[in-house]
């Protein structure tokens, strides 16, 4: 068996892009990012208004089987069975975007309100949502 000389090239290069063309394009795609950001912010405020309407509609249930249950309604979450999730302004793990409470009850009504805790599009306003017995959900400060 013949060992065959290994030939080496001098200058052999692999191709590649540049430093420069890599940063124009990073550059180029932030732009677009930026001019289509305030064109999505009103879509990502209503995703996050679902977190509430959901919230409110399920208390809106609890607080119905409460009534079947004891003929009153409650302004007790925890009699209710209803767990607030750590909202996402109380550290890391916190998830929940609404505060959920009940802010008024009688022994035949209720009002349940969801607020923000972030303001979604940066305004200075918080979100207010509320849902009543007869499950009226109305959105009381739009953010």
């Amino acid at each position: 068996m013949k060992c065959l000389p290994l030939k080496i090239k001098k200058h052999h290069y692999v191709k590649a892009f540049t430093l420069t063309e890599a940063l124009v394009v990073l550059i180029i795609i932030g732009i677009m990012i930026l001019w289509a950001l305030p064109n999505f912010m009103p879509v990502l405020t209503k995703a996050k208004e679902m977190e509430a309407k959901i919230q409110l509609e399920h208390i809106q249930t609890l607080e119905k089987s409460y009534f079947y249950e004891h003929s009153k309604y409650t302004n007790d979450l925890t009699e209710l069975g209803f767990i607030q999730e750590k909202l996402s302004t109380e550290g890391k793990d916190g998830r929940a975007n609404y505060k959920i409470e009940i802010s008024n009850f009688t022994t035949t009504t209720f009002t349940a309100t969801a607020t923000a805790v972030v303001d979604f599009n940066g305004d200075g306003k918080f979100s207010v949502w509320q849902i009543d017995q007869d499950k009226t959900l109305k959105e009381v400060t739009p953010d």
